[in-house]
């Protein structure tokens, strides 16, 4: 009855999907993986907004500082004047509301000669022209005492692009490094997102959001529908050969009859 599935459509039929078991349960593993690695983000973030701040330069002190995955959010502290001349956006940043604009990056210099950090004040809306740049309210004067949260250096990725020729203080990255080649002024690596500053300015930037850190994504729910695919497989097999095996049986049953009513005289 079965003797089909030896034929060679059949043995194909039969080699896919035994190479489609394992393949699915290992892309049901790597979705677990995601989520996994997505709780575990979560959990940092959490931990790092509410730990106790800590002095930014106990972090960060040297140039070139490559902010550890375990130190990134952290709550830090800043004390210092800002450097206006310095002063720079970012371009193509969002916030709270999804509109496009300019990040407003501000150098501070720590008190008692601890270097300098590059702090991200907040975001405003794009100018006239993607050439113009933006109204930025001023940097307050005199020592102002900073709190934020720490951020590694931004390197090029698929979403943002670093290139040449842009209008004269802006780029598309916030690098220590950059800086430092384009002021010749040593900055300590990573940078300071800005969440609160005593005294308090009388305008400032749009500060930015706390990073999500509640949504788990769809990760996990990926993963159970790669296994129950893994498992519907050698159903799938299954009755799709009863279905053969039973229009088979019915096709030699007809023809079984076509032959008796020939053989009847007329």
């Amino acid at each position: 009855m079965y003797r089909f599935l030896l034929s060679r459509r059949w043995l194909i039929t039969l080699l896919i999907a035994l190479l489609m078991i394992p393949a699915t349960i290992r892309l049901g593993f790597w979705q677990l993986h995601r989520h996994e690695a997505r709780v575990a983000r979560n959990e940092l973030i959490a931990h790092a907004l509410t730990d106790r701040a800590v002095p930014f330069d106990t972090l960060s002190a040297t140039p070139g500082f490559a902010v550890p995955k375990d130190l990134t959010w952290r709550a830090v502290t800043a004390t210092g004047q800002y450097d206006p001349e310095h002063e720079f956006v970012v371009r193509k940043r969002l916030n709270s509301e999804e509109k496009v604009g300019y990040f407003v990056v501000t150098p501070l210099r720590l008190a008692d000669g601890g270097g300098t950090v590059l702090v991200n004040r907040g975001w405003v809306p794009s100018g006239d022209s993607a050439t113009t740049y933006p109204q930025v309210p001023a940097a307050p004067a005199g020592e102002v005492t900073l709190t934020g949260r720490l951020r590694p250096d931004e390197t090029a990725t698929g979403s943002i692009r670093d290139r040449a020729g842009l209008p004269d203080r802006q780029f598309n990255l916030i690098s220590s490094d950059q800086q430092t080649k384009e002021s010749g002024a040593p900055l300590l690596g990573g940078y300071l997102e800005l969440t609160a500053t005593t005294p308090a300015p009388a305008d400032q930037p749009e500060l930015l959001p706390e990073p999500n850190h509640s949504d788990i994504g769809p990760h996990m729910a990926y993963a159970i529908q790669w296994w129950l695919f893994t498992a519907l497989i050698p159903v799938g097999f299954w009755v799709m050969a009863r279905r053969e095996a039973r229009d088979r049986d019915k096709e030699a049953a007809e023809a079984e009859v076509e032959l008796e009513l020939e053989a009847v005289p007329a």
